[in-house]
């Protein structure tokens, strides 16, 4: 594989909304086709889910980081990584359907397995079942911590950091 660009996180900002909707609108493409609605009707649909998404994240993970990933100076994608006392809790994880595939996904959670290894903390997410991203998780060390109807929570635990092991 290619080496990736530089791939950089930068704080969302309200201007960004049209991006994070896009970015979202891309994560409901295969679920929306299989839905005899109107173009319309699915845009209406998913404006609604996205602001009510929008919304909850802002209100219950109001110290969280809510960022854009930028590869090569571009949006890509988006990360929201909630640093919680016992662990990093990804609340989101998306990328652009033209970008995925291109080892952006796990470069950005390779770095946030990192941060959270070097202050000993486990990463959470939860991930839906029928997420091709699971497969993802499951090659990255995350193990099934427990599930719902829809999800699973994954947990990836934290490793000891290479300057503190002892030989």
């Amino acid at each position: 594989m290619s080496q990736l660009p530089a791939i950089t996180l930068r704080p969302a900002t309200e201007a960004d909304i049209p991006l994070l909707f896009h970015i979202y609108a891309g994560t409901r493409e295969a679920e929306l086709a299989m839905l005899p609605w109107t173009p319309e009707q699915k845009h209406e649909f998913l404006v609604m889910q996205f602001q009510c998404q929008h919304t909850d994240y802002h209100q219950n993970y109001a110290d969280a980081a809510f960022d854009v990933v930028e590869c090569a100076g571009q949006p890509v994608g988006r990360l929201y990584l909630h640093r919680r006392a016992e662990s990093h809790h990804i609340i989101d994880i998306a990328i652009l359907p033209e970008h995925r595939g291109a080892g952006i996904g796990t470069r950005l959670l390779t770095d946030v397995i990192a941060e959270a290894d070097r202050a000993g903390k486990c990463v959470a997410i939860h991930v839906e079942k029928h997420n091709p991203a699971l497969r993802l998780y499951q090659r990255l060390g995350f193990v099934e911590q427990g599930d719902s109807d829809f999800h699973f929570l994954m947990e990836h635990p934290p490793q000891i950091p290479a300057q503190t092991q002892t030989s």
